[in-house]
C-alpha cells in the first residue's frame, strides 16, 4: 500500500485557500498511485484557532469545506484534520474519506496543550481504519505520546500533528518515532504542519518509519513538501544531521515571512543602534522581505559612540537598505526642560536613560504610522528575562524577531549569517554590548557576563531547575538568587512586550508565565 504525505502551509480561517492546497495534493497523490493521502491536524481550519473554535458558523464552514474536498477524493482515500462540533463538544478530529464519502471522524483524546485547553473537549481517541486489507491506527495530536497503548491488530500507526518548532525538536521527534516503531513492531507515519502563524512556527519534518525503525520517508524542514511512501518496498534513508543554529535561522525566516504575508504586511522598520541585536534583526528582515522593503532609523544621542553610527551605516549601505540618521539630542533636551519643574534638580539616572529609548520609539512609530511600516522589536531573551529594557521604548514593536534567543545565541546566529560573506560588520560582533544610554555604559555594568547569565537563565527557564539545583551545579549563590529575583520582578514588563517568535521549548508569553504578584521564594 502506498501512502502520500502532504506537508502544507495552511492559514487560519482561509478555508478556500486551504481547500485549494488540499485538493491539489489529493490530485497529485492520485496521479502517483497512492492509496491514501494524509494531511495534518487542523488542515482545513489552520491552527492555532483560539476562540474561532467557539464560533458555530466557523465550524459549519469547516465541515462544508470538508464535504467539498471529499467530492474530489474519488478513487483514493484521505485523512484530513479539522475541528468539528460533536454534540455539545468541540473536538480536534480527522475525517476519514473513501471514494468521495466521509466514512468517519476520529477525535483527539489528549487535550494537554495550553492552546487547546479551554477550547477543545476530550474525544474517544485513536481508532482503526482499513484500506485494501491494511489496518491503520490513526492518532490526532498529542494522542501519539501514549503510544504504549497502541498497536493491536493494526499494520501501521499514523500520527496527524500540529506540533510547533523549538530548538532540538526535530531530532527529538525522530528518535521518538523510531523507538515507537521498533517497540510496537508497527510502521509509523507522522505528518506535521509547516509554516508560520503569528508568533508560532511549524517546522514540518514529516516522516515515515518501518516496523524495524528504519527511516523511509523524510520531508523537508520549514518548507512545503510531498512524498509517497511504500512500507513494503521503501529504501532506508539516513536521518539528516541537524544544525541547531541553521534551524533557528530557517525558523526565523519562515516565521517572519509568514507573519508579514498572512497579515498582509509588506514593509518593516527598526531602530539600528550599531549593536548585535538590531544588526541580526536587520539582516534577517532584509533577506526575508527584501532590502527595498526595510527602513532603518539611526537615532544617536550625546552618549552614542561614533563607531556605533558608522557600523550601522556600513551595514545598511552594504545591504542596500534605506536609512536615516535622526539625532535625538534636541528632543531629549526639550523633554528634560519640559519636565524640569516636575522632576526637580535631580541626579542623572534611569529616568533619563529611559527617556532616550522612548524618544526613539516615538520616531519609529511616527515612521510606521505615516508610511505603513511594521516596527520590528530587537530585544533578546536574556534582556527580557531580567528586565534589562525600557517599556514603551526598546521593548516595543509588533513582533519580537529574536525575543526567544539568549544573547549568546544571537551571537551564534550573527556568525552564521556571516558564513559566506560579511553582512554584519565584524566590529559589531566583536565589541562589548552596550545600550549607550550614559557615558561609557556597558551591559556588564548591570548584568553578569552573558555566558554566565544565559547559563543560569537556561537552567531556570528551559530546564525548570530550582535555585538550589542551579547553585549546586557550581554557580555563585548570590548571583543565582539575584538573577532569579530579576526574572520574577520583570514579569510585568514581559506582559507588555511584543510576542516573540517561538524558537524554544519555553518562550515568554506562552510557555513561561509567572504570576504578576508572587511572594514565593523560588
Amino acid at each position: 500500500m502506498k501512502i502520500a504525505i502532504a506537508q502544507l502551509n495552511y492559514s487560519v480561517g482561509d478555508l478556500e485557500g486551504n481547500k485549494t492546497k488540499i485538493i491539489s495534493a489529493v490530485e497529485r497523490a492520485r496521479n502517483e498511485k497512492a492509496d491514501l493521502v494524509v494531511f495534518a491536524e487542523y488542515a482545513i481550519s489552520g491552527t492555532q484557532c483560539f476562540d474561532l473554535l467557539q464560533n458555530a458558523t466557523f465550524l459549519e464552514a469547516c465541515e462544508e469545506t470538508l464535504r467539498e474536498i471529499a467530492r474530489a477524493c474519488h478513487d483514493i482515500s484521505a485523512l484530513i484534520g479539522l475541528p468539528i462540533q460533536d454534540g455539545n463538544r468541540i473536538v480536534s478530529a480527522a475525517a476519514f474519506i473513501q471514494d468521495g464519502w466521509i466514512v468517519k471522524y476520529i477525535g483527539k483524546q489528549r487535550v494537554s496543550s495550553r492552546f487547546d485547553m479551554g477550547f477543545l473537549s476530550v474525544s474517544a481517541g485513536a481508532e482503526n481504519i482499513e484500506i485494501k486489507d491494511n489496518v491503520i491506527q490513526v492518532a490526532i495530536g498529542e494522542d501519539i505520546l501514549d503510544y504504549a497503548k497502541f498497536g493491536g491488530e493494526c499494520d501501521t500507526v499514523i500520527s496527524m500533528r500540529s506540533q510547533p518548532f523549538y530548538r532540538g525538536i526535530i531530532e527529538k521527534r525522530h528518535n521518538f518515532h523510531r523507538e515507537m516503531a521498533t517497540e510496537l513492531g508497527k510502521n509509523v507515519l507522522m505528518v506535521n504542519h509547516v509554516g508560520g502563524q503569528a508568533d508560532c512556527v511549524y517546522d514540518g519534518s514529516s516522516s515515515a518509519y518501518t516496523k524495524e525503525g528504519e527511516l523511509i520517508g523524510m520531508l523537508s524542514n520549514f518548507e512545503e513538501d510531498f512524498c509517497v511512501v511504500d512500507f513494503d518496498n521503501g529504501s532506508p534513508l539516513q536521518f539528516p544531521a541537524q544544525n541547531r543554529t541553521y534551524n533557528t535561522y530557517r525558523a526565523i525566516k519562515l516565521g517572519l515571512k509568514d507573519y508579514f504575508r498572512k497579515n498582509g504586511f509588506t514593509k518593516a522598520c527598526l531602530g539600528m543602534s550599531g549593536g548585535i541585536d538590531s544588526a541580526v534583526v536587520l539582516a534577517m528582515a532584509a533577506e526575508v522581505l527584501g532590502p527595498e522593503n526595510v527602513r532603518v532609523l539611526m537615532m544617536p544621542s550625546q552618549f552614542s559612540s561614533d563607531h556605533s553610527v558608522s557600523d550601522a551605516v556600513n551595514m545598511a549601505e552594504g545591504l542596500g537598505v534605506k536609512y536615516n540618521i535622526v539625532p535625538i539630542n534636541a528632543a531629549y533636551d526639550v523633554v528634560n526642560e519640559s519636565m524640569k519643574e516636575i522632576l526637580g534638580d535631580t541626579e542623572f539616572d534611569v529616568t533619563e536613560e529611559n527617556m532616550q529609548s522612548r524618544l526613539r520609539m516615538i520616531m519609529l512609530m511616527a515612521l510606521s504610522n505615516k508610511h505603513g511600516y511594521i516596527v520590528l522589536n530587537t530585544s533578546n531573551k536574556s534582556e527580557a528575562a531580567v528586565g534589562y529594557g525600557t517599556m514603551y521604548g526598546d521593548e516595543s514593536g509588533a513582533i519580537g524577531v529574536i525575543g526567544d534567543l539568549y544573547k549568546i545565541e544571537v551571537y551564534s546566529l550573527a556568525r552564521f549569517i556571516n558564513r559566506d560573506k560579511i553582512i554584519i560588520p565584524e566590529n559589531i560582533i566583536l565589541k562589548a554590548p552596550s545600550a549607550e544610554l550614559r557615558p561609557g555604559q556597558q551591559d556588564s555594568d548591570s548584568l553578569p557576563p552573558y555566558e554566565v547569565l544565559d547559563a543560569i537563565l537556561y537552567r531556570f527557564i528551559e530546564k525548570g531547575q530550582e535555585v538550589e539545583e542551579i547553585i549546586n551545579a557550581g554557580f555563585d549563590d548570590h548571583m543565582v538568587r539575584r538573577v532569579v529575583g530579576l526574572v520574577k520582578r520583570s514579569e510585568y514588563k514581559r506582559r507588555q512586550s511584543p510576542p516573540p517568535l517561538r524558537l524554544s521549548s519555553r518562550p515568554f508569553s506562552t510557555h513561561f508565565i509567572l504570576p504578576l504578584i508572587n511572594k514565593f521564594q523560588m
